[in-house]
């Protein structure tokens, strides 16, 4: 629902009140997946959106680290799938392959098929990042195929997000923001509203790219964008939007009022500097600044 900070809380709680002896009965009775596993496989997307992307892959790893001392195939396929979706968050193209790679080898291996879906759709981003076209689009929509049978509509606003930019990346831009349109429908009908913020900023973006003449509809979504990363206190989306935003508005001949927004929310990072978004920001800041 994209209420990050009492996510946090309550995350943060159950994994302080965890005990493995006592609690791993529990995979048995809820879900198939240790509690615990879950809790910082959660914590880890958690604390990526809040603007701790160190944070979050130390958690991350942690979910690993305890599903292979748990020797619990499902668990750690659970946790694989969380880290997956870390390098997605942090646009690692090549880790989030990597990972894709590993949790459809898991998937196969032991017969665990619940998350073949989502790593088919993250195979399918990766490579299109990294310069695949048409069959990357096919993989990601038969990925969401596949898991929309089962029933599932849960984070289906986020899928539809990578659909959306693969075919940005093949230039497909009507359908890329017709993927959006869908994507946004669907986090108003089920309250998913964790990636809403990512789904305006990358519609700006496509309609920027589809023609110059969208320029104010493009303004709106990043503002758009902004208010929302705020409301949530989603300062690694938060960034995201406003770095396209001070984009437009430098082109627009705004410098001053583009370094302005831009510096007040790169100045709140304490970690993460390696990562793409904060890489990217500080190239633009230092380019407004000359």
């Amino acid at each position: 629902m994209g209420d990050l900070l009492l996510a946090r809380e309550h995350l943060e709680k159950a994994i302080s009140l965890y005990d493995r002896e006592r609690h791993w009965s529990l995979t048995f009775r809820y879900g198939g997946v240790d509690p615990c596993v879950v809790c910082l496989s959660y914590a880890c997307q958690t604390l990526w959106t809040l603007g701790y992307a160190n944070q979050a892959l130390k958690r991350g790893n942690e979910a690993v680290a305890l599903a292979q001392a748990l020797s619990h195939p499902h668990s750690l396929i659970f946790a694989e799938n969380f880290v997956g979706n870390l390098h997605q968050f942090r646009r690692e193209a090549r880790a989030a392959q990597e990972a894709a790679e590993r949790l459809i080898a898991l998937s196969a291996e032991r017969g665990i098929t619940d998350f073949l879906a989502v790593a088919t759709m993250q195979l399918g981003w990766a490579m299109a990042k990294q310069g695949g076209h048409e069959e990357e689009i096919a993989r990601i929509r038969e990925g969401l195929a596949a898991q929309r049978a089962t029933g599932a509509e849960v984070t289906l606003p986020y899928y539809l997000s990578w659909l959306a930019e693969a075919y940005g990346e093949t230039g497909r831009l009507d359908d890329g923001l017709g993927a959006l349109t869908k994507a946004l429908a669907a986090a108003d009908e089920h309250e998913d509203r964790f990636w809403k913020a990512e789904i305006h900023r990358l519609k700006g973006e496509l309609l920027l790219r589809q023609d110059h003449s969208n320029v104010a509809e493009a303004h709106s979504c990043f503002q758009r964008a902004v208010e929302i990363a705020q409301n949530q206190s989603a300062k690694s989306l938060e960034l995201r939007a406003t770095t396209s935003l001070a984009r437009l508005l430098a082109k627009q001949g705004r410098r001053g009022e583009a370094r302005s927004v831009l510096a007040e929310i790169y100045g709140w990072f304490t970690e993460g500097f390696d990562t793409a978004d904060l890489k990217d920001a500080k190239v633009l800041l230092d380019e407004l600044a000359e």
